[in-house]
């Protein structure tokens, strides 16, 4: 287990090319946070800096991701606030800040009330930089924090992008299957036997038939159903960690399915470390990354606790 504080661009390029089997990361998100810490991210002066800072991190972190690895990358959203704007403050959140700044130099700004899509704009600038978007998926929350707002729906998800460096890659589909009620087993069995009957067709005629979507809804011999692009797992706010912690179900899926046993996990935005507490219950090592000295000493405490010993890293 390997704790390292210091900035995340920085300890990266410390890292050996390909050392890593899976990264799952929550970065800072655009603008809605102060972590009290010089160098944060998050607080850049407009979404385009902001895009662009992430997407140094994860050229860098795409040295270091083995070949076949997988990139697993939670992000929020915000909204454009009114120059001069205060916008919500306590919590950590940011005050007196403007993000009405344009997104692209020559562009004009979002005008105020505007949703941002900074986690669109970050997973665009990670395909032209040469990642493979293999999955969108939404984190739809059961819990949330309200939100005083009466003229649109109250935001009760986040993005969760899927992203390799090409076409193959590992990915264990068995690991994270999810139940199926009655019916849809019903269903599952009908289409295992018609995709056994394919299969016999086909070894007999040398014809393929027309199998279509036969042998996709259902595995012979797998119970479930494949995972869907819709996760909704309920927020568990730990009381010792910092107010901006995922909850452990959404690191523990990723790193079944994407990484293998064995291998190396690492969150270069490491917080209180609960990326690593989903890899060591899964028995993977770990390699948290984080600015933040408070964070970063309360998942060297959170990891003291169990019996793996420490690799502490100085600041880079």
């Amino acid at each position: 287990m390997t704790l390292r504080l210091g900035d995340a661009l920085d300890v990266l390029r410390t890292l050996a090319s390909s050392s890593v089997d899976c990264i799952v990361t929550s970065p800072p998100y655009y603008g809605l946070r102060d972590y009290g810490a010089p160098g944060q991210y998050g607080l850049e002066a407009s979404p385009a800096e902001y895009v662009e800072q992430l997407r140094a991190v994860f050229a860098e972190a795409r040295r270091v991701l083995a070949d076949d690895g997988t990139l697993w990358l939670n992000l929020g959203d915000s909204y454009a606030y009114p120059p001069g704007s205060a916008g919500r403050q306590g919590n950590g959140q940011r005050k007196g800040r403007t993000f009405t700044a344009e997104a692209r130099p020559g562009t004009r700004a979002a005008a105020p009330k505007n949703l941002l899509m900074i986690p669109a704009r970050v997973a665009i600038a990670l395909q032209d930089d040469g990642w493979t978007l293999r999955s969108e998926i939404v984190w739809a929350k059961r819990n949330l924090m309200p939100e005083a707002v009466t003229d649109r729906p109250t935001r009760a998800h986040e993005m969760l992008y899927l992203l390799t460096k090409g076409p193959r890659y590992h990915y264990d589909a068995d690991a994270i299957r999810e139940q199926s009620s009655a019916a849809q087993e019903a269903h599952n069995r009908r289409y295992a036997r018609q995709y056994e009957s394919h299969t016999a067709r086909a070894a007999t005629t040398g014809q393929p038939g027309n199998s279509n979507s036969v042998g996709i809804h259902s595995r012979p011999g797998k119970g479930g159903r494949n995972a869907r692009s819709v996760w909704t797992i309920s927020q568990t706010p730990n009381p010792r960690a910092h107010f901006a912690t995922f909850p452990v179900e959404l690191p523990l899926r990723c790193i079944k399915a994407g990484c293998r046993p064995g291998g190396v996990v690492l969150d270069p935005f490491s917080g209180s470390g609960t990326t690593g507490a989903a890899a060591r219950q899964l028995g993977r090592r770990y390699i948290g990354i984080d600015l933040n000295p408070e964070y970063h000493d309360l998942a060297q405490q959170r990891f003291a606790q169990g019996v793996l010993a420490f690799d502490e890293g100085g600041a880079a």
